[in-house]
């Protein structure tokens, strides 16, 4: 009987683990969303593309993973998750610790087309302070980015 509710008892353990971590996007997820995201932009242009960015139940918002674009001057064009974020100067904006994270990711994109950044960031499921880590990729002097928290 005692052996039967252990086994119980981790089946259960393990169901939530999986489910928990089927929940949280990854990076090789965000890096897929985001090359996605250009190729839509690509072939539909901005006006269709921005709208499906920025539509919270289409197809470029899954889970913890949204895409969002800024101008190389850090200003948000595009946002996923949070629609107030569009049109706002966010280039100095820090993160819990200061780090000033858009300016990095706008620094590593005029050198490289694309990269990873690290920051801390509120996960819009869980509501907490979160480690993230984004990919993005710059094309026509736009800067596409999707992350994961891990």
């Amino acid at each position: 009987m005692m052996r039967k509710m252990l086994v119980v008892a981790l089946a259960v353990f393990l169901a939530a683990g999986v489910a928990l971590a089927a929940g949280k996007g990854t990076a090789k997820e965000a890096k897929a969303m985001v090359e996605k995201a250009v190729a839509y932009y690509k072939a539909n242009g901005q006006e269709k593309a921005f709208a499906e960015f920025n539509n919270p139940r289409g197809k470029f918002v899954d889970r913890d993973l949204y895409v969002w674009v800024t101008t190389m001057q850090g200003k948000v064009i595009s946002h996923g998750a949070n629609e107030k974020l569009i049109g706002k100067d966010l280039y100095n904006l820090k993160d819990t610790d200061g780090k000033q994270f858009i300016k990095e990711i706008v620094d590593k994109a005029k050198v490289s087309n694309n990269g990873w950044v690290d920051y801390k960031w509120t996960n819009p499921l869980s509501k907490k302070v979160e480690q993230k880590s984004i990919y993005f990729e710059k094309f026509n002097n736009l800067v596409f980015v999707c992350g994961c928290y891990k």
